[in-house]
């Protein structure tokens, strides 16, 4: 069975959240906005975006701010509570292109026991510091896990098998914020779950909100590389195993 659904972590993206939620309308499927302590304007916002639309677009309201994961991770919980088996994750900052929505469903409704994880295609309002240095997770993703099978780490467009998913999230050791996309990727990895990987484009709005702060979640972000890398020295002899005996790399599907 292949029941999909849509999961939004959503903190303070007013002004996007409605144009990305009339953009996946036509799609039909049941989505959850899941509030992360937003609070203010920015919450009812999101009240009324729900109370609007008639039942497919759920909304699921955190106490307070907790980070990405918990609210990615508490959306695909409930969302397994009412039967779905998987979870597509868009991200309520609007970068992402909804028409592709379609190519990674189908590459996981063919491979239904994999992640399904978007390739940025960038277009030129990309800022050059962030395009760059995404290629140092890059590198060190396939130094955690001795394989390039997790082409792009950080994207947030990607479709969950619920059960895997919140079989490792429930084991505690997937990061809840900024570190969250890396780190339950590579774990999934870890664990045998394969990675496929559809091309997606990726445009920055131009009064796009970020919540990433520089220092705060730059150190986490080393703390987690330094995690994954002691994982990956444990794991060492698992990982070697796979790549002596050839385990294939899956496809980049287009």
């Amino acid at each position: 069975m292949f029941r999909p659904c849509i999961v939004i972590p959503y903190f303070r993206h007013e002004r996007a959240i409605g144009a990305l939620v009339e953009r996946l309308r036509p799609f039909d499927l049941p989505c959850w906005i899941v509030d992360d302590g937003s609070g203010g304007e920015a919450a009812a916002v999101v009240r009324a975006l729900a109370a609007a639309e008639n039942g497919w677009l759920r909304l699921l309201v955190l106490p307070e701010n907790r980070g990405k994961g918990v609210a990615v991770m508490s959306g695909c919980a409930a969302a397994a509570a009412e039967g779905f088996t998987h979870a597509v994750q868009i991200d309520a900052d609007g970068q992402h292109d909804t028409g592709d929505l379609p190519k990674l469903l189908e590459v996981a409704r063919r491979h239904p026991l994999a992640v399904v994880s978007g390739i940025p295609v960038y277009d030129q309002s990309v800022p050059k510091v962030r395009f760059y240095g995404r290629y140092l997770t890059h590198v060190l993703v396939w130094l955690h896990t001795l394989s390039f099978e997790i082409v792009d780490s950080m994207c947030g467009f990607r479709v969950y098998p619920l059960q895997s998913a919140l079989a490792l999230w429930r084991g505690g050791a997937v990061g809840h914020r900024m570190d969250f996309d890396t780190s339950i990727l590579v774990r999934l990895h870890w664990a045998g779950v394969r990675v496929y990987s559809v091309p997606t484009h990726v445009t920055y709005p131009a009064d796009g909100v970020s919540h990433f702060h520089y220092l705060s979640d730059n150190l986490r972000m080393v703390r987690l590389h330094l995690r994954l890398l002691l994982g990956m020295l444990l794991r060492l002899p698992l990982l070697a195993g796979r790549r002596l005996l050839g385990r294939p790399a899956p496809d980049a599907s287009t």
